[in-house]
């Protein structure tokens, strides 16, 4: 089955959002694992939020579309799942909400690309959520080389641990850690009360939300996305699917909300 695959290059696709934002993505990868990496740029650092699942060197990639590469970059994992926390080795600055810097680790556990070494239970669960995974977790390979019944994401520590109401400063723009459980024990949003701008990782996107992975938590995550619901929000740019207005976000909020009473 791997030697179906085709070989793909460029890895990495990537779209200008606005003149400061650019969205990364992975578009070889299963949606189920393609998750969004956000690129800002600041006046004194620049701001990565998420890193993907770490297939190859992200870093390079992301000096490539820096307008200064030589200015620093501050990576944020909004949460320790593969697919977002994949590629934070590769730089300097890594940050992560106190709660799950632990699983660092143990990014390397378990080959996260093949549906057979996932615990069934969890297999089961994704499909009944709507997310039946294929057994090779990509599209295409980078290289005849690959393979992903071997790959695993490299473990790392983090330099810096997040907490509720910490503060990322880029010299011209501030990013408000929000903490958001529920998806994860550790889920951290980065909200910009100047624009309006909420990076939410997993916590909220245009799809049925999952709280049933390992570490989720129904009750946590029915009081973040009220806390979500509250806030002044222009635009929400996820940890997957397309970005979202104000609107979609409380209807999004407010349907998992009507699922989950009692």
């Amino acid at each position: 089955m791997t030697r179906a695959l085709p070989v793909a290059t460029p890895w990495f696709s990537v779209a200008h959002v606005d003149a400061v934002t650019l969205l990364l993505t992975e578009p070889h990868v299963d949606p189920f694992l393609r998750a969004n990496l956000w690129l800002v740029r600041g006046a004194e650092r620049d701001l990565l939020v998420d890193t993907g699942n770490g297939i190859v060197p992200l870093r390079p990639f992301v000096s490539a579309l820096q307008d200064d590469p030589g200015r620093p970059v501050v990576a944020v994992t909004t949460h320790v799942h593969c697919d977002h926390a994949g590629g934070l080795h590769e730089f300097d600055e890594r940050l992560v909400h106190e709660a799950e810097m632990g699983q660092l680790s143990h990014l390397a556990d378990a080959p996260p690309l093949l549906a057979s070494s996932w615990p069934r239970a969890l297999v089961e669960e994704c499909a009944a959520s709507g997310y039946p995974l294929p057994e090779v977790l990509l599209e295409a390979r980078p290289s005849e080389e690959f393979d992903p019944s071997v790959f695993a994401p490299t473990p790392c520590r983090a330099t810096r641990a997040l907490h509720d109401g910490d503060v990322i400063d880029l010299g011209d723009r501030c990013f408000e850690v929000l903490a958001l459980p529920g998806h994860s024990p550790g889920g951290i949003g980065l909200w910009d009360v100047e624009t309006g701008t909420l990076f939410s990782g997993d916590t909220v996107y245009d799809d049925e939300l999952l709280d049933s992975l390992p570490g989720g938590d129904r009750a946590t995550y029915r009081h973040t996305l009220r806390r979500l619901r509250d806030l002044p929000v222009e635009v929400v740019h996820a940890g997957h699917e397309p970005s979202f207005g104000r609107a979609r976000l409380i209807e999004i909020c407010d349907d998992y909300l009507e699922l989950t009473r009692g």
